[in-house]
């Protein structure tokens, strides 16, 4: 230690191998939050979005999706509006998310990143996404792309979640569901069951582990009430 002058001894640490080590919690279904980015009648990501809710279902988790009509821009209300107290609060429920956006002008939508941007980074100096797992959709209304998951996949790792390696984006997404709104049998949906997948195992992992991975040395240095001083300042 005496070669690294910098380090403060009290807050260094070794690995804890026993924090990594310990078994899955399975004693309760994981909670997966799910967004989307389109309000239109037919939403193309509001269809990803409930087929994948079933799939997560039959997986084993218990889901909820967010219905963001009336939801105001950022900054255009208080967050005490209802509609912002709906979402935070669902963010705070669940462990792990699904992110779904249309891609429009070669980005995700101004409705997939206004849900986003009334999600602090801190409420009273706790980190609502922090450590929670995060699966990427898109939807295309022509040739398949990746721009939007790409950019969600940015905001994801900036919201401090642990954002799965699989991703769906399907294309031509208004000829993938039948008269009845449920998606065909195709390559497409077979890779939203491979993402529903692997954020369910991705969710049992990490349960029980997150305060420990999450734990850092620079803020183990500070006293709690700087550093709830500086995440409140910081939030907005």
């Amino acid at each position: 230690m005496n070669e690294i002058p910098n380090l403060d001894k009290e807050s260094f640490n070794a690995v804890d191998e026993s924090a990594l080590s310990a078994l899955p919690d399975f004693s309760s279904k994981p909670k997966i939050l799910l967004l989307y980015g389109s309000l239109r009648q037919r939403s193309f990501s509001r269809l990803v979005a409930e087929e994948a809710a079933r799939i997560l279902t039959a997986l084993g988790a218990e889901c909820r999706t967010f219905n963001p009509s009336g939801l105001p821009l950022p900054d255009d209300a208080e967050a005490e509006h209802a509609k912002v107290q709906e979402l935070r609060a669902l963010v705070t429920w669940s462990e792990a998310m699904v992110w779904c956006s249309p891609e429009r002008h070669g980005s995700m939508t101004g409705i997939m990143k206004c849900q986003i941007d009334w999600i602090p980074l801190a409420l009273q100096a706790v980190r609502p996404t922090q450590g929670k797992c995060l699966a990427l959709m898109q939807v295309c209304g022509g040739s398949q792309s990746f721009n939007a998951v790409n950019q969600m996949r940015v905001l994801g790792r900036w919201m401090r979640m642990f954002t799965i390696p699989n991703q769906s984006s399907v294309a031509k997404a208004w000829l993938e569901f039948d008269d009845d709104d449920r998606m065909k049998a195709s390559s497409y949906y077979d890779r939203i069951v491979d993402v529903c997948e692997e954020l369910i195992k991705f969710t049992y992992l990490l349960r029980g582990k997150m305060d420990y991975l999450t734990d850092r040395y620079s803020e183990r240095k500070e006293s709690a009430e700087q550093f709830r001083k500086r995440i409140d300042k910081r939030s907005y």
